[in-house]
């Protein structure tokens, strides 16, 4: 909740408050499981919401869709607010403006990008190749980029993989080889991409982060919410989603320096998925965006169970830090909670390490940035309960959220527009037209010297049928008149001749 224009989190023997304009220099919180990370979330999410800021948090559980209702006074909550030093009866429960999403469109309006905006780095490790097949699949969008064609969908990736792998030799001396076995092995990835409904998520029309930027009537943030129940059953996608999130704000934003307050705020839960099996190259990324993207006026906040799941570089660049209790059990466990406890600003009045394993649920170590952008002193403090309902809402209210939103219609009819796809598949076409009608062509010609040589044996015969009937007619005139004069003579030699022989 907002207190004297600060965001007030919790109460220990001192208030645990966020300054506005220390809110872009990121934070962590963290804690073992049910101690009340989520809970943390939920205050936070509100009070940068009162305060006009959106926020961008994923709901893996289905809980915080419960923002969009009104929170229920309860005697344990109230409890917990004299425990604040808060008087119960001036604790205002009321609901936030909330705007649902959803990579598959089910619970949400869809979320999509395109192949190319997704970028050959983030998809490789989406597809877990190796170094070799992620090369392969770097040429792949190189050339697609050189001849301007678009990689909007995966079916424009697939053709595309095949455009590459049937011009290899031509595409040899300016892009590298590129080997039917690598190939295959990143057709067969995208068939599992497809297969875990990543199919889904490509395609336009894409997102606009700028929805995201968005107040309501009465200048409150809104909350948007990422369903991710189904989501986070591929633990791959979801990460390499978050990262290009993370990717985009960074690429869009324009500089804007330090800020009263963000622009924006992004929550990143089970944040140990986002460098669990990260190339280095990746990780490196990472902590690039995060140094530079606060200068954009957009605070990244990580959620996870210990601060070790968080790279040493990044974790560097988180000021605001919430701690909850973890549990100690093996040398690891006790490793990771002297680490997690040397990461605070010593508090003379106990002993930080006892005091996270000695946390209760909804207690926490709380070290924000003071005005100077300095750690606090680590605080052991009470979190504030939400104002909204700390719960899952009905399908009904969800769908009347989504379809009286402004923005319903704009993203739930996918298109399918002139892509990589359909260029290759439209020149294929003339290919094959073009090789039918050769082919077509050579059956006729084919069929026109069969034609001509079986013409000319036809006169060929005629001329030797009409010489031969020439022929038959000299020879039978020859004939007939010797016959005549065989039997003229044969005559006068009958009569004459053997009567002078006899």
């Amino acid at each position: 909740m907002l207190q004297d224009g600060k965001l007030l989190i919790g109460a220990g023997q001192t208030q645990a408050v966020l300054l506005p304009n220390m809110a872009n220099r990121h934070g962590l919180i963290c804690g073992a499981t049910g101690t009340g990370k989520t809970v943390t979330l939920k205050v936070m999410a509100e009070a940068f919401s009162d305060l006009g800021v959106p926020v961008f948090l994923a709901d893996i559980k289905g809980d915080l869709a419960g923002c969009a209702r009104t929170g229920q006074r309860t005697e344990a909550l109230d409890k917990r607010l004299i425990r604040l030093g808060l008087d119960p009866e001036a604790f205002v429960y009321h609901p936030f403006p909330v705007r649902f999403w959803d990579v598959f469109g089910q619970k949400g309006h869809p979320v999509r990008t395109t192949v190319s905006e997704m970028g050959a780095s983030l998809l490789a490790r989406l597809l877990d190749l190796t170094d070799v097949q992620a090369g392969v699949l770097s040429i792949v969008f190189r050339v697609a980029d050189d001849k301007g064609w678009l990689l909007l969908d995966l079916k424009d990736l697939r053709a595309m993989l095949s455009y590459v792998t049937e011009h290899a030799q031509e595409l040899l001396n300016e892009y590298g080889n590129v080997s039917r076995q690598s190939a295959g092995a990143i057709q067969r990835a995208l068939l599992q991409l497809e297969d875990a409904g990543g199919d889904v998520f490509f395609g336009e029309p894409d997102i606009d982060l700028m929805d995201w930027f968005r107040c309501d009537e009465k200048g409150r943030g809104l909350i948007n919410i990422l369903h991710c129940e189904k989501l986070y059953q591929s633990p791959l996608l979801y990460s390499t989603f978050l990262l290009w999130l993370l990717a985009e704000l960074f690429e869009q934003l324009p500089e804007v320096g330090d800020l009263e307050k963000p622009k924006l705020v992004f929550f990143f839960d089970e944040a140990h998925l986002l460098f669990k099996g990260a190339p280095r190259a990746l990780v490196d990324k990472v902590e690039q965006v995060v140094k530079l993207i606060r200068s954009k006026g957009v605070g990244v906040y990580f959620i996870t169970q210990q601060p070790s799941d968080v790279p040493d570089a990044v974790l560097a660049q988180l000021g605001n830090k919430v701690q909850h209790a973890l549990r100690a059990y093996t040398p690891n466990e006790q490793k990771a909670v002297r680490a997690a406890a040397q990461g605070f600003r010593p508090n003379p009045s106990f002993d930080t390490l006892s005091a996270i394993m000695d946390l209760g649920t909804g207690e926490a170590l709380v070290s924000f940035l003071d005005e100077k952008g300095r750690p606090n002193v680590v605080e052991r403090a009470t979190i504030l309960p939400p104002q909204s309902l700390m719960g899952p809402i009905d399908d009904a209210r969800r769908e009347a959220e989504i379809r009286f939103d402004e923005l319903f219609g704009k993203y739930e009819t996918a298109v399918d527009n002139e892509s990589a796809y359909e260029i290759i598949h439209a020149d294929r076409q003339k290919e094959a037209e073009a090789a039918a009608a050769a082919e077509a062509e050579k059956l006729a010609q084919k069929e026109r010297e069969r034609a001509e040589k079986e013409k000319a044996k036809e006169e060929k015969a005629k001329q030797a049928k009409k010489k031969t009937s020439a022929s038959s007619r000299v020879a039978n005139s020859a004939l007939n008149a010797v016959g005549r004069e065989i039997g003229r003579s044969f005559t006068r030699g009958l009569l004459g001749t053997l009567k002078k022989l006899f």
